[in-house]
């Protein structure tokens, strides 16, 4: 039974309802819980694991001297890499980019140097070795990622466990003299002999299939034969003038130079990280990171320094 009023009826009898709602509309029972605080705020979409490739910058290469030798290859800077590295949100994450070692010059006579490290948050590649040169004073391949190459019947220098290998030794007994290669990521340099410099190590592509880190070449005297730069970077040796550069870039490390010549300076180094494209996109870079979604990643190239936040 209903009664009849202007304008409409009231019945006794409740209306149907509906379970629709209206696009962009909240339930009255999402309000009630966002009021209460269940389930509120949303999920926050979970940060990625990153898969990162660390290459620090290749050593300077060593000069040669009348009397002493030709100059060895400069190490190769060290490599690391590896996935499922964790990264938090909200922080920025340290990105450094390490520059290529100086080249030993003969005169004013200054030893090659180190290369610089590169770091992503707490990952560090360790700057590659100096390479010796043609000269007692400065004949000792350095210690780096990989050892430089050594020059002058001094030993080589050491590379890093799981960064990069030694470099070669050195071989006297004649005028040549030829510098030992610098170490790379994935190989030891060779020795010099006699008459030929050595041949950087080869570098590492494990990566993304792209080499780099590979250890310079080692000098040699005019008329011989001088050493090869390792795959991935790594700088020629001179038989009759300065060693080549490490490439930029690419971790290499110098070529070394021929008697009366200077060697070459390292390249510098590269960071780059990946992660599924499913996950979006950091929410903040410095250093003006090249960025490129291919292949299911998103991948962030750095050759300068800079940060990240996610």
């Amino acid at each position: 039974m209903s009664k009849r009023y202007k304008g409409a009826t009231i019945s006794a009898t409740p209306p149907t309802t509906s379970s629709s709602v209206a696009s962009g509309a909240w339930t009255l029972r999402q309000q009630l819980q966002a009021i209460a605080g269940t389930g509120w705020p949303m999920p926050v979409t979970p940060t990625p694991t990153v898969q990162y490739l660390v290459v620090a910058g290749g050593g300077g290469g060593g000069y040669g001297q009348t009397g002493g030798g030709a100059g060895g290859g400069g190490g190769a800077g060290g490599y690391l890499t590896a996935s499922g590295f964790s990264v938090s949100a909200g922080s920025a994450i340290t990105v450094t980019v390490g520059a290529g070692g100086v080249a030993g010059v003969r005169s004013p006579t200054s030893a090659a140097t180190q290369g610089g490290n590169s770091v992503f948050s707490s990952i560090t590649s360790t700057g590659g070795g100096f390479a010796g040169s043609g000269t007692n004073a400065a004949a000792t391949g350095g210690n780096g990622g990989s050892g430089g190459g050594g020059a002058d019947t001094n030993p080589s220098g050491t590379g890093t466990s799981g960064q990069g290998n030694n470099g070669g030794a050195a071989s006297s007994g004649a005028t040549a003299r030829g510098g030992a290669g610098g170490g790379g990521a994935g190989a030891v340099g060779a020795s010099g002999t006699n008459s030929v410099g050595g041949d950087g190590g080869a570098g590492s592509n494990a990566f993304d299939g792209i080499t780099y880190a590979g250890g310079g070449g080692g000098g040699c005297a005019t008329g011989y034969t001088s050493g090869v730069g390792g795959t991935g970077g790594g700088g020629n040796g001179n038989q009759n003038g300065a060693g080549a550069n490490g490439t930029a870039e690419k971790g290499g490390g110098g070529g070394g130079g021929s008697i009366q010549f200077n060697g070459g300076n390292g390249g510098s180094g590269i960071v780059i990280i990946r992660y599924v494209d499913t996950y979006p996109a950091a929410t903040s870079t410095t250093g003006s990171p090249t960025v490129v979604v291919s292949g299911g990643y998103r991948t962030y190239t750095w050759t300068g320094s800079g940060t990240i936040t996610f």
